[in-house]
């Protein structure tokens, strides 16, 4: 579930019982004001965790995951993200035109792949290649290109070690493409039996509707 919805519904549940718990304290059971209030209040804070808890658990379950596994792999898709957000910052502070192309497809790949671990953390262990190498190399890469590339007085090292940057750049670029293949290779592979599932079908109605054609002029 869309974590805005989740939390969402969080609130529909929360609200309404601490309202109740409320009600009920204060009128029924002839609590004070202030005490029904709080009661109430506790009423709802614990029907949102139940309700977070319960969430939690079902999203664990149809990811086939542990809590411990999840935690894991949660930790390293936050450090990720702040990774990404670095890379993106430094690959738009490039100014060499004839790379911007490839430059926004790498910052594009890598949130694509981001996005899919996150709404399904399985992925991550197909991905762990992006994760625990070819981001970290993109960020150093990149970032260290843009502090060369700001200096007032340039030499032909520096231009040459910034001509080098950016062809490895592209090179991770390729890299963090086949990343997000294997990412969605099973998506692929799935889709691509269907497919043969579909043509088999297709042509077993249309074998059939000829041989019903062929009875029916003899």
């Amino acid at each position: 579930m869309n974590q805005f919805l989740a939390y969402l519904l969080r609130m529909l549940i929360a609200v309404p019982t601490s309202s109740l718990v409320w009600l009920l304290s204060f009128l029924v059971f002839d609590q004070t004001f202030l005490l029904s209030g709080a009661i109430g209040l506790g009423g709802g804070a614990l029907a949102y965790w139940l309700t977070k808890s319960i969430q939690k658990h079902r999203f664990l379950k149809n990811h086939q995951l542990t809590r411990k596994e999840y935690q894991y792999i949660k930790k390293n898709i936050d450090d990720a993200k702040r990774k990404i957000a670095r890379l993106h910052k430094a690959l738009f502070s490039i100014r060499h035109i004839p790379s911007l192309k490839q430059r926004v497809e790498l910052i594009r790949t890598s949130k694509k792949i981001y996005r899919l671990t996150k709404n399904e953390p399985k992925r991550f262990y197909k991905a762990e290649p992006f994760y625990f190498s070819h981001l970290d190399s993109a960020v150093e890469l990149s970032e260290k290109y843009v502090f060369l590339s700001v200096q007032s007085k340039k030499t032909s090292e520096i231009d040459q070690s910034l001509y080098e940057t950016r062809r490895t750049l592209e090179q991770l670029t390729a890299l963090v493409e086949e990343d997000l293949y294997k990412v969605i290779s099973d998506d692929i592979d799935q889709l691509n039996f269907e497919i043969d599932v579909a043509k088999h079908t297709i042509k077993t109605n249309k074998d059939s509707r000829i041989i019903d054609e062929s009875r029916r002029l003899k």
